[in-house]
């Protein structure tokens, strides 16, 4: 499937601002069965681009405007081509969760193990992971469970939260966006000690499909099996990760993948705007034109 992602953030100021410093996670990866033919970053007012990898190797755009302004408009515009994974066969995903402990002592997992900055540890969350995950005894079909449970159980409910709302809100509320649900799943595996990390990206929504948090930034889960690598599901859409997603970023939580965050010297008082449009490419790829935003959230 070759996708067109159109993502636009729009800042106005009350009054000029300055010293505008930022980064920006909003280059899809190529990976696996996707790979980015072509992106684009637009920034205005103009600014000269940089780029690096971080820790967890996602690709981080910096810029910075320090003259004085009173909009900033930041375009991201990519090409990317993904598939559906290979069905993966029994004997590869199957590992018995009385195992997974061994995965703490693996320097890729160790950090997707434990509380981060919207998810937490603790024996309240630990009761309920073993609640939800009852007689379960293979890692992939508890992750599973969990992924049915919070789908089941949580509704998904737009601006009922926010962009910083911990975990432990989410589980009390039982409501929330993309964002919130997989920071509930990433504290459920934890807690049973499956690895899990936190993605963000896109999400197509064909004609004829009806996918909750589409047509906005999305986010998901990744979690490791010690004989298959790092495996998504989306407890939003109660689905496993296919040729819809485009896959942006990972890390530890939200706060690891923000698209776009930064500092600058002016006002507090800002309206932002942010459009996301992904739509599927039948014929030859169209130009390309992109620009910047700060924190914004996965819907």
């Amino acid at each position: 499937m070759k996708l067109h992602v159109l993502h636009r953030t729009r800042y106005k100021y009350e009054t000029n601002v300055r010293e505008s410093f930022n980064e920006a996670r909003l280059q899809p990866v190529s990976t696996g069965a996707q790979v980015c033919q072509n992106f684009l970053l637009k920034i205005l007012p103009t600014s000269k681009l940089s780029h690096y990898l971080d820790f967890h190797f996602n690709i981080v755009h910096l810029f910075e405007i320090t003259q004085s302004h009173t909009e900033l408009s930041v375009e991201a515009t990519s090409v990317v081509t993904t598939g559906d994974l290979p069905v993966l066969a029994a004997e590869a995903t199957s590992t018995p969760l009385a195992a997974m402990g061994d995965c703490a002592r693996q320097e890729r997992c160790y950090d997707f193990l434990q509380a981060s900055t919207y998810v937490e540890s603790g024996a309240e969350l630990w009761r309920l992971a073993l609640d939800v995950t009852e007689d379960q005894i293979d890692a992939w079909q508890t992750a599973q469970t969990i992924m049915q449970y919070i789908f089941r159980e949580f509704r998904y409910q737009p601006s009922s939260t926010h962009v910083h709302t911990h975990m432990r809100d989410v589980v009390k509320d039982r409501a929330g966006v993309c964002q919130d649900f997989a920071h509930v799943m990433l504290g459920l595996c934890r807690a049973v000690k499956i690895p899990a990390r936190y993605v963000s990206g896109y999400l197509y929504n064909g004609p004829a499909e009806h996918l909750k948090g589409a047509q906005a930034s999305h986010a998901w889960v990744e979690v490791y099996l010690p004989a298959t690598g790092w495996c998504g599901l989306d407890p939003t859409n109660n689905r496993l990760v296919d040729g819809h997603y485009v896959k942006v970023a990972v890390g530890r939580d939200y706060a690891d993948v923000s698209p776009l965050k930064g500092t600058y010297r002016g006002t507090a008082k800002r309206q932002m705007t942010v459009d996301v449009l992904v739509t599927r490419l039948e014929g030859d790829e169209p130009n390309l034109s992109t620009s910047r935003e700060p924190a914004q959230r996965h819907s």
